[in-house]
């Protein structure tokens, strides 16, 4: 379970970020100053800090700068100044994104797994149930013979590789997909395109083997269909 460090003053936003975050399966220690910041830094290891600029006894540059010297995690900034300036010195702080409260959850999600990904990018190659997914060209194959996909249907294959062992609900998989393509989808069309993705990769689109449903709740990565990484 990913942990992420959140920075943030305002206690009512502390608490709804946290909540949010726990929904997608996030572990999250709050800080709500410079100082107390610190302490939290030098007792933790967090895989991602969500910082807030403006602090009571001082100001997130300072906060990123810690942790720069002490964990090597991406950094987003939250700040209600969308100022030109403020953004050039948060990234040359070294902060690996920058969101202007308000923002849109969803948004806020999407930009965090992207970080995170960067941060821990997935094997060149992946093996499942005769798919290989080269992830240096982006492309498909099924038993040596590439499947065509689009930009979203290949984005939505690599969401079920990346999450073997757990069940995917409509809500993480549009979360996931917000920020992939230009393609707007909804919880109505998420069904075509999982319809569509079965036709190109399942023997047998109308009995799945590779991503089932789990009635009520959302989709998960067959038994046994564990990645292999090469």
């Amino acid at each position: 379970m990913k942990r992420i460090f959140l920075v943030e003053d305002d206690h009512e936003i502390a608490k709804n970020l946290t909540r949010l975050l726990k929904t997608e399966d996030f572990t999250v220690i709050h800080g709500a100053t410079v100082r107390e910041s610190a302490e939290l830094l030098a007792n933790n290891r967090f895989d991602l800090a969500l910082v807030d600029i403006s602090l009571p006894d001082g100001n997130g540059y300072a906060v990123c700068t810690e942790i720069r010297q002490l964990q090597d995690i991406p950094v987003i900034f939250l700040t209600a100044s969308g100022d030109e300036a403020s953004v050039v010195t948060g990234l040359n702080m070294g902060a690996d994104d920058y969101v202007t409260k308000p923002f849109r959850p969803r948004e806020l999600i999407a930009r965090i797994k992207a970080a995170l990904r960067k941060q821990n990018p997935m094997p060149a190659v992946l093996q499942i149930c005769g798919l290989s997914i080269d992830m240096g060209s982006g492309t498909v194959a099924k038993e040596g013979r590439e499947v065509f996909l689009s930009a979203l249907e290949y984005r939505l294959l690599l969401i079920f590789a990346g999450s073997p062992k757990r069940i995917l609900t409509r809500e993480h998989l549009l979360s996931e997909l917000w920020d992939a393509t230009g393609e707007f989808v909804n919880d109505n069309t998420l069904s075509v395109y999982i319809k569509r993705l079965r036709e190109k990769i399942e023997n047998d689109p109308a009995r799945p083997q590779i991503i089932l449903t789990v009635r009520g709740v959302g989709y998960r990565l067959g038994s046994g269909q564990e990645p292999a990484r090469l």
